[in-house]
């Protein structure tokens, strides 16, 4: 191969040429001819109008959700009249199982609520008609 010297060799003009000074005014004529951005204003309205937003729709999810449990729920609440009444006309359950089912804590505060003298329950057989249904239950 032959060998190759780039300064022997003729050189080859590029055929473009430069203004003079075109370098030392360039960034100047840049800055020129770009846009100027203004930054973009957001005003405090927009920010307070975005938290209002979001705070109604806290507002809303917290005054829905119990609404909504309370209209959908199936569980019911019984009061201690319907209670009385459901075990009292029930003619399959004894006192004595409705006792073996009462936990000792309830027993304790059945007895705690109604005390039982000998007193008051003498007067009340007596007042009762079917002492002898009662004698035999």
């Amino acid at each position: 191969m032959k060998e190759f010297k780039l300064d022997n060799q003729p050189k080859i003009n590029t055929g473009f040429s430069v203004p003079e000074n075109y370098f030392e005014n360039f960034s100047a004529k840049l800055l020129q001819e770009l846009p100027k951005n203004e930054p973009k204003v957001i005003s405090f309205y927009q920010k307070k109008k975005k938290l209002l937003f979001a705070a109604a729709a806290i507002f809303i999810l917290a005054l829905s959700i119990p609404i909504y449990t309370a209209l959908f729920s199936s569980s019911q609440e019984l009061d201690n009249a319907s209670i009385e009444n459901y075990l009292a006309y029930q003619q399959n359950i004894t006192q004595y199982e409705l006792i073996s089912e009462l936990e000792d804590e309830d027993l304790l505060t059945l007895n705690e609520s109604s005390p039982a003298d000998n007193t008051i329950i003498e007067e009340h057989l007596l007042k009762e008609e079917n002492l002898e249904q009662l004698i035999l239950e």
